[in-house]
């Protein structure tokens, strides 16, 4: 009974935040379509409300391991869960007035996107496979949903049934590996598989087990040769759907490239290294590359958050401690701009028009320079340029390949950034220095104008000190 009480307590802020969702659908069928203000603050409450669940509940069970050693609470999977619930109430917040404008203020974005929150919460706590794929179905599930959630948009459809058959086939090749890793194992728990992967001699089938695993893993992250899905659904679904994709999801597939990877195969490092060495490289030169080709600056993010995973797996086969540290920053430094880069693209968005080309950002600093100097900060510090948090983020990961002999490596990643830095230059370009298309000005909300300076603000913020995150990364792995 004990054991009971103890499993059920270490789940509070999930079971707290699947109460809530259960409410909000409740109170979603009363609430009038007009009006969904109910629904956004009861969602944007839940959020708030797990999230200081979670840290309360982050003293008392460091590295517990629960429900006969399915889910694992520890420091790490806090920290994520607490910066994926604060990411998804930014985004509910940035994607009200787009929503309303579009006539898809409807409460199936909210409950679709909580049920991907909580999805993701349990990827990050998962302790073997089965919870593993359970979070990671819910997530994927709910996000093919809330692409075509806008049903008279061909693209949106025609992006949710791509991604959809896509992450079908990446799923089964996800569950394919799993099932011959615990053939060869004997056990689904990572801590259990990865003792026996080092004491086992049927190399074989271990192999094939593991590069199934690798092409799920990288066809989530979007990694080279498996991204062909991220710039057609970041370019076909609603912007503020492609927000919520492009954030919080990333997060998760960090947690899921760890506990699988490092967790449950740490033993066997030198089989996959090299793997992820080639998925690194190439992510980092063909996102950079065909980055510089787009017009849209959707599918040009796209591209560019298929480089920025390159350097996460950078930080991941290193094999350290630092290295995972510095995965981390990058994953949640890239959050924070992601989420700034895709706001201002919601921000000059307006009823009947989306600012998704490059040409819409054109004479921005004339119409509002606090908004241009926002695009700014999110374009510089995705390019690495001092002293914004993208850079930090760089250094870290190129720091660590350097540490473990992988001077190469690095020096490819210093290579594709400087490519990359071509394509974010020519976006503030287009914003200093060209006439504007119209004269219409840039109107926003009070809570939208608040959020997204406050985020510029955080990333100019970290970038100069940014130790505070660093340590908070670093503190986790030792």
């Amino acid at each position: 009974m004990n054991q009971i009480v103890t499993d059920l307590l270490g789940v509070v802020p999930e079971i707290f935040l699947l109460g809530l969702i259960s409410i909000i659908l409740i109170v979603d069928l009363f609430v009038r379509d007009e009006s969904r203000g109910a629904t956004y603050m009861l969602s944007v409450m839940a959020l708030l409300s797990t999230a200081l669940l979670v840290l309360n509940n982050m003293d008392g069970h460091q590295n517990a391991r629960l429900f006969a050693d399915s889910i694992v609470v520890d420091q790490l999977s806090a920290i994520l869960k607490i910066a994926i619930l604060l990411s998804v109430s930014v985004v509910f917040v940035y994607a009200k007035e787009y929503l309303i404008e579009r006539n898809i203020y409807k409460g199936e974005f909210f409950t679709l996107g909580l049920f991907a929150t909580m999805g993701m919460m349990i990827m990050i706590s998962s302790a073997n496979f089965l919870t593993l794929y359970l979070g990671l179905e819910l997530l994927s599930l709910s996000m093919y949903a809330m692409v075509a959630i806008q049903r008279d948009c061909a693209t949106a459809s025609e992006a949710a049934m791509k991604y959809f058959v896509l992450g079908a086939i990446a799923s089964g090749m996800l569950l394919y590996g799993m099932s011959i890793l615990y053939g060869v194992t004997g056990s689904l728990d990572f801590i259990q598989i990865n003792q026996a992967l080092a004491n086992t001699n049927n190399k074989l089938a271990i192999s094939f087990g593991l590069v199934f695993i690798i092409l799920a893993i990288a066809f989530k992250l979007g990694a080279v040769p498996f991204h062909m899905w991220m710039p057609d659904v970041y370019h076909g679904a609603p912007t503020a759907i492609t927000l919520f994709i492009a954030s919080a999801p990333k997060i998760a597939g960090f947690a899921m490239l760890y506990r699988l990877m490092v967790d449950g195969m740490s033993s066997i490092m030198a089989d996959w290294q090299a793997i992820f060495i080639i998925l690194s490289v190439a992510s980092m030169f063909v996102g950079n590359i065909i980055a510089i080709a787009q017009d849209n600056i959707k599918r040009m993010f796209a591209y560019s958050t298929i480089s920025h995973v390159g350097f996460i797996i950078m930080g991941v086969l290193t094999g350290t401690q630092n290295g995972y540290a510095a995965a981390m920053f990058y994953t949640l430094s890239y959050v924070i701009m992601s989420l700034l880069g895709f706001g201002m693209i919601l921000v000059l968005s307006r009823a009947g028009f989306e600012a998704d080309n490059i040409s819409d950002f054109k004479g921005l600093n004339q119409k509002n320079p606090w908004y241009a100097l926002l695009m700014m900060l999110a374009l510089f510090s995705m390019a690495g340029i001092p002293p914004l948090l993208g850079f930090w983020a760089k250094i870290a990961v190129l720091q660590e390949a350097i540490n473990v002999g992988l001077v190469w490596l690095a020096v490819a990643g210093v290579a594709a950034s400087i490519i990359g830095a071509y394509y974010y230059l020519r976006v503030v370009k287009v914003i200093y220095f060209d006439q504007p298309q119209d004269e219409i000005p840039v109107q926003t909300g009070q809570n939208m104008q608040l959020l997204i300076s406050s985020n510029g603000l955080l990333v100019l913020g970290l970038g100069i000190y940014p130790a505070a995150l660093l340590n908070l990364c670093a503190g986790i792995f030792h």
